[in-house]
C-alpha cells in the first residue's frame, strides 16, 4: 500500500520560492506516494497550472481556522505577550506558550482536518506551521511529523530580523524537538541549531533546481540580473541599486535587470530616480518564463541580507552565469569559492565586485557554474527525501 503524505502549507497557489520548491518536491513524490496538499489558500485561488501542479495526481484540501471567543482570545494573548516580553526559558513555559499562541479551538480544528486524511507522514512547511504541527502532534497518534524549515537560523532568530525573533528561539527549539524529523536547507543552519542545543539533530536536504533551464547565457550582453520578492530588506535590492550607482560612475555600458514584485518596489523606483538610473536599471514583474532573463544576462547578483537557501543561485548557474554574492554562509555552502563575494551589506565592496565581474574569464566561470548546478538535480535531491520518508 502506498504511503500517504501530506504537505501542510500557508499557500501553494501563490508566487514564491517556497511554493515553487514545495510544488516540485510534491510532484516528484507523487510518482510513488499518495500526496495531498492542505493549504490555507482560498479555493477560488486554485490554479494547478502554476508550477505545473497539473502534471501530478496531487489532492488538495482548503482549510481555514474558525473564529474564537473574545475572552478566550484575550487570555491567550495576555500570556503570549508575557512570554515574549520576559523570555521564559523553561520547557513548561514554552508548552504553555504553544497553547496560548495557538488556542484550543484552532488546535482542534487543524487536528481534525489532518486526521481526516489518515496520512502516514505530515510535513509542516515553514517554521510557524512546523511549530503548530508539533503542538497538535499528540492528537495525530501514529502519524510521522516533519518540519521543513525554509528560513535560515539567523533570519529566524537574529535580533532585528522580521521573522520569529530571538525572544522565541528557545520556544521553537523545544517545539521542533517534538517532531519526528526536522529538515533544514544547509549544514550551516544544522550546526547553528546543534551549537544552541546539542540534543537537536535535524536532517539537511538542499533544495533542488526547480525549473527547466533555458538557453545558456553568453558573454556579451553587458547585463547584471537579480531576481526575488520585493519584501522588506530581505533581498537587498536597495543595496544593489546604490552599489550599481557607484559602479556606473566608472562604467557607461552595463545595465541591471531586477525581476520581482512586492511592497518595496516604490523604494527601488525612488532610488533609481534619485540616482538618475532610469536608462540603466530596469524593474520587471514576475514571469513564468524567468529563464528568458537568465539567458540574456551575463552576471547574476545576489545582494540578500539573509537566505535560507539561495535557489536563484542554482537557477543562474544552470544557465551558465557567473555570480556576485553577499558572503552568506548558505551562499558559500552552495558555491564554495566559485562566486565573487562581498561583505554582507557593504555597498562599496559590492560596487567593486560588480567591477571585478566585468573582467572575469567568463567562459571558464560559465563552465564551472554548469558543473556546480548539476549537484542540485531533482533526481539527486528527491532520493534524499525518499530515504527520509522510508527511514
Amino acid at each position: 500500500m502506498r504511503k500517504r503524505i501530506c504537505f501542510l502549507v500557508d499557500s501553494i497557489f501563490s508566487v514564491g520560492g517556497v511554493q515553487r520548491v514545495t510544488a516540485v518536491i510534491a510532484k516528484e513524490l507523487a510518482k510513488g506516494y499518495d500526496v495531498t496538499i492542505v493549504t490555507f489558500d482560498n479555493e477560488s485561488d486554485k490554479n494547478t497550472l502554476l508550477f505545473g501542479l497539473n502534471e501530478a495526481p496531487i489532492q488538495y484540501r482548503f482549510f481555514s481556522y474558525p473564529s474564537i471567543g473574545y475572552l478566550h482570545n484575550k487570555i491567550c494573548k495576555a500570556y503570549s505577550g508575557l512570554y515574549q516580553k520576559y523570555r521564559f526559558q523553561s520547557k513548561f513555559a514554552s508548552n504553555l506558550y504553544s497553547y496560548s499562541s495557538f488556542p484550543s479551538t484552532l488546535r482542534k480544528a487543524l487536528a481534525e482536518e489532518l486526521k481526516k486524511g489518515e496520512y502516514d507522514i505530515i510535513i509542516g512547511v515553514h517554521a510557524p506551521l512546523a511549530g503548530r504541527l508539533a503542538t497538535i502532534k499528540p492528537h495525530l497518534q501514529k502519524v510521522r511529523t516533519i518540519g521543513w524549515i525554509h528560513n535560515s537560523f539567523d533570519a529566524l532568530f537574529g535580533e532585528g530580523f522580521i521573522y520569529i525573533g530571538a525572544a522565541r528561539k528557545r520556544h521553537y527549539v523545544y517545539q521542533f524537538k517534538k517532531l519526528n524529523n526536522v529538515v533544514l536547507l544547509s549544514h550551516h543552519d544544522a550546526n547553528s541549531y546543534h551549537e544552541y542545543d546539542p540534543l537537536f539533530k535535524p536532517t539537511v536536504i538542499h533544495n533542488p533546481l526547480t525549473l527547466q533551464p533555458g538557453a545558456l547565457s553568453t558573454d556579451h550582453s553587458n547585463r547584471f540580473l537579480a531576481v526575488g520578492r520585493f519584501s522588506r530588506k530581505h533581498k537587498g535590492f536597495d543595496l544593489l541599486i546604490k552599489a550599481f550607482h557607484i559602479f556606473c560612475k566608472k562604467n557607461n555600458e552595463w545595465k541591471l535587470d531586477i525581476v520581482g514584485e512586492g511592497k518595496e518596489e516604490e523604494l527601488y523606483r525612488s532610488l533609481i530616480e534619485k540616482y538618475h538610473l532610469e536608462n540603466r536599471v530596469f524593474i520587471h514583474p514576475f514571469t513564468n518564463n524567468i529563464q528568458e532573463y537568465y539567458s540574456r544576462a551575463q552576471i547574476y547578483v545576489l545582494s540578500s541580507r539573509w537566505e535560507g537557501f539561495g535557489l536563484v543561485l542554482v537557477e543562474a548557474m544552470a544557465h551558465g552565469l557567473p555570480i556576485v554574492s553577499s558572503d552568506l554562509p548558505t551562499s558559500k555552502e552552495i558555491m564554495g569559492d566559485f562566486a565573487l563575494y562581498f561583505k554582507n551589506g557593504d555597498i562599496n565592496e559590492l560596487a567593486q565586485r560588480l567591477e571585478d565581474a566585468t573582467h572575469l574569464d567568463w567562459q571558464k566561470k560559465s563552465k564551472e557554474a554548469l558543473e556546480i548546478a548539476k549537484r542540485f538535480d531533482i533526481k539527486k535531491i528527491i532520493e534524499q527525501w525518499k530515504q527520509l520518508i522510508e527511514s
